[in-house]
């Protein structure tokens, strides 16, 4: 059985999210190098980078950097914009990463964390990131902020672009925010391909108590890039800052 996240990051994918703002990832790259303490040179993972947004950031922002993603279309896209080589890309699994770690950072960023219905799923992708830091490296995971999201879907949403009707239906369901995307080529009038997104909402403090189980320690929970303070009710996100402790 294919999985939601094996079949939506595809072509389709690059279409539904090109409004992602490329100026944006740099605002949001030089909030992270502060919050992780990072210096000219050190070892970034973008874990789940997609298409290479904050990949590339990261790169011109001096550090070394290593992309790992599921989706070859997304890895393809991320390489033809890396024109100079800058960031080495990883086709792999988040739950298990095919490298020897050492990082001195792991980010995980905009919600590319839940896919999976079990939580024994996320704690091996937080395992993974406690394998690839090394002691006293420190990591941020962007989540999104559960009770936020219960009280600002939009239930419904449709535009078209480049000749394509993109029709979205989010809903919450069983602990669950579910989003099912409808494309249609307008012209040929064909059926629409459809892709489905499921990812598992957690509260801050259960959030927490997976990381801490992962063997890894938060510092400090953001409510967003321009948001020091996570409020419960009315941050967009949830962004941790931790470490993996000294050994």
């Amino acid at each position: 059985m294919t999985e939601w996240y094996e079949k939506s990051f595809g072509e389709d994918y690059l279409l539904v999210y090109k409004h992602r703002d490329v100026h944006g990832a740099y605002e949001e790259v030089h909030k992270m190098i502060n919050w992780l303490k990072l210096r000219p040179g050190a070892e970034v993972l973008d874990l789940c980078c997609g298409m290479g947004r904050h990949s590339l950031a990261l790169a011109d922002a001096g550090l070394q950097v290593t992309g790992v993603d599921l989706s070859d279309v997304l890895l393809q896209e991320a390489r033809e914009l890396d024109t100079e080589h800058r960031v080495r890309w990883v086709h792999a699994d988040m739950r298990s990463v095919p490298l020897e770690g050492g990082f001195d950072a792991v980010v995980n960023l905009f919600t590319s964390f839940g896919y999976f219905p079990e939580d024994v799923e996320q704690l091996k992708v937080l395992h993974a990131i406690h394998h690839m830091l090394r002691p006293g490296g420190r990591f941020i995971i962007d989540f999104i902020n559960t009770a936020y999201v219960k009280e600002h879907l939009v239930p419904h949403s449709v535009r078209e672009d480049e000749g394509q009707r993109i029709e979205e239906f989010r809903r919450i369901q069983d602990g669950f925010v579910q989003k099912e995307i409808r494309i249609t080529d307008i012209a040929a009038g064909a059926e629409p391909r459809i892709y489905k997104e499921s990812v598992k909402l957690y509260s801050c403090e259960e959030l927490s108590d997976l990381i801490h189980e992962a063997g890894l320690k938060v510092d400090q929970v953001h409510g967003g890039y321009d948001e020091e303070q996570y409020e419960v009710q009315t941050s967009p996100r949830m962004i941790f800052v931790g470490h993996r402790p000294a050994e």
